[in-house]
């Protein structure tokens, strides 16, 4: 791997002028409110080319407050577009959402909030490139664990300036106690509450902890997110009635119960918009760069999925063509919006969704994973089916969840109908992320590279595999390539910002196969970060 410090990447682009922000001044920027009433920071979220959420939380000793907010074009907050207030209180954990309209496509924009007392720090938020979009730049993360370590890889998105927006592909918080998968004794991280979270207060305070790390602060503040959940928040490997990590026989209660107080928690602390006033559990969406990209968002774990099949060796199971995993109506949503793109001429159909979708084993053989698409390979068939029938060439799949990163061309069969040379029979390509900080065996131990060799060996499609570091990717797209430049963290286990450029793969727009590149894309001119 390409060791990548500050000075060398700001040397790989030398026209490009990018603000970069020092880890002291990221976190410095949310100091001096921390032990006031903005503790949890600010964020914003879900921005499209007019609009984006902005949010904050309160803390206070009223049962409601008024808490205003502004919007301006500089960091110093005299160009105001916009200001407002609003009510918060304890009936929504005194979180403060808004969804600021009236903004300019593809524009910088700072914000902040305040009560009596008490200012926010002032964040930024970027809006979607609008008609003209010839360029999308995104950072993409998953599965930050608090006691496995720290959220190093959230402070290095910090720093880059250049970016549109983070996309997290769920597993934004974890449900269990401490000790059941991340120690954070030594580290001062152990969870709170100190145990499995299943009612409402929980997974508010779960939380607040996760909105508490200085790390997810200076991201929240510096880019909007873009997110949709996994399991982990509401619990582990949870499907449309049910999850594993849920027991009503050890005193958790009802199971719709749990999920409807994780929900309402998720909107509550999450810069998302909330479906309707309902709060229904309906995350998929898409955001439209003009005819750029389409991000299609997906949701494969509360709406529609099927019980997973407890063996892997049911081949029957996973190969059932009626079982789901999106659900039909969810299913039928996708192919319209594929369809929608085709005709809009859309360059890439992005789909920002959580588990592993390239097939992992031949068909007729038992898979690997029943918790990914694998495990679901009729649902998949029907998704290359929409691919197919739309004669769409620039679909690329994001993807979070098993804490390890690989890079895979898609092809139906590609261990018998696929060239692994020039890509014949790709459909689309895949981007799977490492974690922010959960940990992952694979390619780990004294015969790890023999493994990690073993894999590509064994899958033609697969061009990059690697689980021993944490990290993030940036997807930089435009209408000749997509391209993921994977970075990876020093360590998780003390907080610094140290990384690699582990690898960068690239496809061109109208063929679906990827190949290695030697350096990550140079960073686009930036505004100025947040103060």
């Amino acid at each position: 791997m390409r060791r990548l410090s500050r000075r060398h990447f700001l040397a790989a682009a030398p026209v490009v002028a990018l603000p970069v922000v020092s880890a002291a001044r990221l976190r410095a920027g949310m100091q001096a409110a921390s032990d006031q009433q903005f503790r949890h920071g600010v964020a914003s979220g879900d921005p499209l080319t007019d609009r984006a959420i902005i949010w904050t939380r309160i803390t206070t000793d009223a049962t409601a407050a008024m808490v205003r907010w502004v919007v301006a074009r500089d960091p110093q907050l005299r160009r105001v577009v916009a200001r407002g207030e609003t009510p918060t209180g304890a009936w929504r954990d005194y979180t403060v959402k808004v969804d600021v309209t009236g903004l300019q496509p593809g524009t910088a924009y700072y914000y902040r909030f305040d009560v009596t007392g008490g200012q926010s720090p002032v964040g930024r938020l970027r809006t979607l490139p609008g008609a003209d979009a010839a360029r999308l730049r995104l950072g993409v993360v998953s599965c930050s664990n608090l006691p496995q370590g720290y959220f190093n890889a959230y402070g290095a998105l910090a720093r880059r300036a250049d970016l549109d927006a983070v996309v997290h592909l769920g597993d934004y918080i974890y449900e269990y106690r401490n000790a059941e998968f991340g120690d954070g004794t030594t580290l001062g991280r152990v969870p709170a509450p100190d145990r499995e979270i299943v009612a409402l207060a929980d997974y508010r305070l779960r939380h607040a902890q996760y909105k508490a790390d200085p790390d997810s602060q200076a991201m929240h503040r510096q880019h909007p997110l873009i997110a949709v959940w996994d399991d982990h928040e509401f619990t582990n490997n949870t499907w449309r009635e049910g999850a594993q990590n849920h027991n009503e026989d050890r005193g958790e209660g009802s199971w719709w119960t749990r999920r409807a107080a994780a929900l309402q928690a998720y909107y509550e602390w999450m810069p998302i918009r909330e479906h309707a006033a309902s709060l229904e559990p309906q995350i998929y969406r898409t955001l439209h760069v003009g005819t750029l990209a389409d991000l299609i968002l997906l949701d494969t774990r509360i709406v529609g999925r099927d019980q997973e099949r407890p063996s892997r060796d049911d081949v029957a199971g996973v190969e059932d063509r009626t079982r789901q995993l999106l659900g039909e109506a969810q299913e039928a949503w996708l192919h319209g919006e594929l369809a929608a793109s085709a005709r809009a001429g859309t360059r890439w159909q992005i789909l920002g969704q959580q588990v592993m979708f390239a097939p992992q084993t031949l068909p007729g053989r038992p898979t690997t994973n029943t918790d990914s698409w694998d495990g679901y390979r009729g649902a998949r068939d029907r998704v290359f089916d929409m691919i197919e029938q739309q004669r769409l060439s620039g679909v690329a799949v994001l993807t979070g969840d098993v804490h390890s990163a690989w890079v895979y061309d898609l092809p139906r069969r590609p261990f018998d109908q696929y060239d692994a040379t020039t890509g014949r029979g790709s459909l689309a390509v895949e981007f799977v992320g490492t974690s922010v900080s959960s940990p992952s065996n694979v390619g780990s131990g004294p015969d790890g590279e023999r493994n990690l060799a073993a894999l590509r060996d064994a899958r033609p499609h697969l061009h990059y595999v690697d689980g021993r570091r944490r990290g993030y990717y940036v997807l930089d797209v435009t209408r000749e390539r997509i391209q993921a430049d994977y970075f990876a963290m020093a360590t998780v286990k003390d907080r610094r910002l140290d990384e690699d450029f582990a690898g960068g793969f690239a496809a061109p727009a109208g063929q679906m196969h990827l190949t290695r590149q030697a350096s990550p894309v140079a960073p686009a001119p930036s505004p100025d970060p947040a103060p």
